[in-house]
């Protein structure tokens, strides 16, 4: 069963066409891959799901509902959370504090209770400290907890941007370049986590990658990617031997 239908999306810029006619679907619990030269439409898409952008043409279907009838600000409560490729966590907050956020769009009490601190703000206030402590163990990030952002380590970032991604209680997490910067050996962590994300959480992963061997190794499906439109689909081994993906990759191929 599908959990996100793109139905010919086509989104132009004055002369530019940034997605050509696009169609692909994501199934629930799977790990769906979008890969190509740079400027192949990847972040595009990503951003057209994230509402950031209004398609010229087609249909976006998440979950049951139009995803172009909601705004951006509607995204999480629906399901979905996501990564950038550059992190936008806030720096004079601690890790704790960057978790804790994502837990917002879960909040059902209303200002006055908030104030005086009433038992269903203790009991939210509990639960969701349970759910962000359960994700920084998950993660292996009990060492940076109580520290600001500001002085961690870029490939730390990176994994606490994920967690606050994961604390939102996504049915899809979208990874807009999850290795990018990271060494092999945080990459190769980062393959569990994804794969672990998938089968352990029930989580659905939407991916934008440059980096094949993570893709091989954690991805069901692959869609290349070039100059908006479709090249290839199917298993990262199918895909990578596309002659059409090949070509757009490494130029004339005999």
């Amino acid at each position: 069963m599908s959990l996100l239908e793109f139905e010919n999306v086509t989104l132009r810029f004055g002369g530019v066409i940034a997605v050509n006619d696009l169609s692909f679907s994501v199934k629930k619990g799977e790990v769906f891959a979008l890969v190509g030269p740079n400027g192949a439409g990847k972040s595009t898409a990503f951003n057209l799901i994230s509402r950031f952008y209004q398609p010229t043409a087609g249909q976006i279907h998440f979950d049951g509902h139009d995803l172009l009838s909601h705004k951006a600000s509607d995204v999480a409560a629906l399901g979905i959370a996501r990564t950038f490729q550059n992190n936008e966590l806030f720096d004079h907050s601690t890790v704790l504090q960057n978790l804790l956020i994502g837990r917002h769009r879960h909040r059902k009490t209303n200002f006055l209770a908030e104030i005086f601190f009433t038992p269903s703000v203790r009991k939210a206030e509990i639960q969701n400290r349970e759910m962000v402590e359960e994700i920084i163990e998950f993660l292996d990030l009990q060492p940076y907890r109580d520290k600001m952002i500001a002085g961690l380590p870029y490939g730390v970032r990176k994994v606490v941007e994920l967690g606050r991604a994961l604390a939102t209680g996504p049915k899809m997490l979208m990874l807009d370049e999850p290795a990018s910067g990271l060494s092999v050996e945080e990459t190769t962590d980062m393959r569990w986590w994804i794969d672990d994300i998938r089968r352990q959480m029930g989580i659905t992963v939407l991916m934008v990658e440059h980096d094949m061997g993570l893709v091989s190794n954690v991805s069901d499906r692959v869609l290349a990617l070039a100059d908006g439109s479709k090249l290839a689909q199917g298993t990262p081994a199918e895909v990578q031997t596309d002659p059409a993906v090949l070509k757009a990759y490494l130029g004339e191929v005999a």
